[in-house]
Order: structure tokens, then sequence, then C-alpha cells
């Protein structure tokens, strides 16, 4: 097992890249924080929560927090310590996107992408890096994109707030190397997930997109789940500062880059 007796959180975890992250952290024998957004998230929740335990040998918890409120980032922190002992693994996952021209992009929605997918990212890895500073350490996994380098009309919030997640990930790594934490990104490509729905249900969309990925799919949750618990584990102990990119190849054709 990869990650025997860590500790970690997982932020939006009740479904997509986040589920398949827990589940997969659960299998490598990390104790996971299952986080989600609302109530209307909970009954999933609960089930990665009961799907890690049953299948171990992990142990998980489920736990409500907005990662953009700085209340909820502190209690969700302070209740992981008292459930696990610590916290020394942070996956920040949560996010969310919205298709809209630049110029009807109103001032709501650019703060309402940027509030969950930066500023909450940096809420859970400041509060997390407090606790790993105190204690032996850790590994902070950034859920980021290909979009942090690649420019998508009519997704400018999106791709400033994942732009943003880049440049506080290497500061961060830089800052908090001498403090035993690492500090990475992961950039998935065109995934399977609810997130990439406007694509999944328009089968002239999705092909698209496929054509344009040199493996000729879109890759599932449960492979970028993997590159998590790789970058997590001891086996990248010397990879801090970067982005680990997940795309089938996505990024290496012109359209994109």
């Amino acid at each position: 097992m990869l990650l025997e007796g860590r500790k970690a959180i997982v932020t939006g975890a009740s479904s997509g890249i986040g589920k398949a992250t827990a589940q997969r952290l659960g299998r490598e024998g990390a104790n996971v924080c299952v986080n989600y957004y609302s109530d209307k998230e909970q009954g999933a929740a609960q089930e990665v929560v009961a799907s890690i335990e049953r299948a171990g040998p992990g142990k998980a918890v489920a736990m409500q927090a907005d990662v953009g409120s700085e209340t909820d980032v502190e209690r969700m922190v302070i209740e992981t310590v008292r459930a696990f002992g610590g916290v020394d693994l942070l996956v920040n996952n949560a996010g969310i996107e919205k298709q809209i021209p630049l110029l009807e992009t109103s001032q709501q929605d650019w703060e309402r992408i940027l509030r969950t997918n930066l500023t909450g990212t940096f809420l859970c890895l400041r509060e997390a890096a407090k606790v790993m500073a105190d204690g032996t350490g850790g590994v902070i996994v950034n859920m980021s994109s290909v979009h942090e380098f690649i420019p998508w009309p009519g997704f400018a919030p999106y791709c400033a707030s994942k732009g943003g997640v880049k440049l506080l990930m290497e500061t961060a790594a830089r800052e908090l190397a001498p403090k035993g934490i690492r500090v990475l990104n992961i950039a998935p490509g065109a995934i399977i997930t609810p997130i990439n729905k406007f694509v999944l249900d328009d089968p002239e969309a999705k092909h698209a997109v496929e054509e344009e990925i040199p493996i000729g799919r879109m890759g599932e949750p449960e492979e970028i789940a993997a590159a998590v618990a790789w970058a997590a584990s001891g086996e990248a102990g010397y990879v801090t500062g970067t982005t680990i990119v997940v795309d089938g190849g996505m990024s290496l054709y012109p359209k994109f880059v």
C-alpha cells in the first residue's frame, strides 16, 4: 500500500474525480475526510464513506464545508485532526466552471468561480499546511487543469482561477519545502465527470473533443486518482513545485496551445 496510515482530506469528494480519489486513497491505506459542499451532496458523500470502509483498509468520515469559507475550512481541518489524529495529505479537488462569453461574464460569475477554485484552494492549503508544519510534514496535491496553461474561450474565470492555482502551488512549494511539505498540481485533461456534462450529453461535441486527444478517448476519474495516489506517496518524495499533466496527450495539439 502506498499510503498506509496517512491522514487525508479530499475536497469535493462526493462525485467525479474527488470521489475516485478518496476511494483510491482509502484502498492505499489512508484514512480519508470526504468533504462535500451542501446538504444536497450529503447522501452521496456518505455513500463514498461507506464504499471506502467496505473496501478497506482505510477509514473515512464525511464532512460538510464550503471551501470558500475561512471558518468552514478551519472547522474541517480541526475536525479531521480530531478524527484521525492529524492531517498529512490534502487533495484540493473542489472546483466549479461555467461556460459564458467574456463580455457577458458578471462580477458575480467571476467571484463565484474564483472563490471556490482559487480562494478555496488557498484556504485549504494554508490550514492543512499549518497542521503539517507542526507535525512531520505532508503533501498537498491541487487538482488544477490543462487550462492552467491553455486558454479556453468562454471560460475566462475558470482559466484565471487555474492559472492562479499554478503560481500559488509553485510559491507554496518553495516556501513550505523547508517544513517537509511537498506541493504539486495534477492537471487533468478531458475527463468523464459531471463537470463535463455539457460535452458528455452531446455526442458530436464529445466526438470532437476525442478527435483532438492522441489516445482517442476522454479519461476516467480513476486514472486521475491513480496519479494522485502516486504523487502523494513516498515514491514521489522528490517531486514538488510542478504540475503533472494527465490528459491523454491533448495539450500536444497546436489547437489547444
